[in-house]
């Protein structure tokens, strides 16, 4: 049982969105081909810088800004002890890294990294899945393509 109802319906709300995101992507071609189907998340980042450098809203702008300055960290074991580490992407551009911070975020929540029935850091929690989701949805809309596949 949970201590935070609103978190809770956050992270269920990612979850879901992520999923169909994944499924729109590899459905919309940004896959990485034959064999395992699998989301190409760079690719879909590349085509979308544009959406990134220049954000078309502030909520979109507040976003992008937050997930690069304040990252999600990636849980370690360090010693034997769990530990949270600061792990920023180096040659990537700015899309590719929220890209990847956003994949962090699902991570540590779906690994359990964030949540052992209280969750931690709440209200860091709650923007980094607000701002995750923020990212998600206007990308999504950026390519027809994809934007079909999410909605279709």
């Amino acid at each position: 049982m949970s201590d935070d109802p609103l978190l809770d319906a956050l992270a269920n709300k990612l979850f879901h969105v992520f999923s169909r995101a994944e499924y729109a992507l590899k459905a919309a071609g940004f896959n990485c081909g034959d064999g395992k189907a699998k989301a190409n998340w760079d690719a879909f980042a590349r085509k979308i810088d544009d959406l990134v450098a220049t954000p078309q809203s502030e909520d979109l702008r507040m976003a992008v800004e937050f997930m690069l300055e304040y990252p999600p960290k990636q849980q370690m074991v360090i010693h034997g002890v769990l530990s949270w580490k600061d792990c920023r992407p180096t040659g990537k551009t700015k899309a590719e890294s929220l890209f990847l911070y956003i994949r962090r975020v699902r991570n540590n929540l779906f690994h359990g990294g964030k949540f052992n029935g209280h969750w931690f850091e709440p209200e860091r929690s709650e923007m980094l899945i607000k701002h995750s989701l923020t990212i998600i949805h206007a990308a999504i809309e950026t390519i027809p393509t994809v934007k079909d596949a999410y909605h279709g």
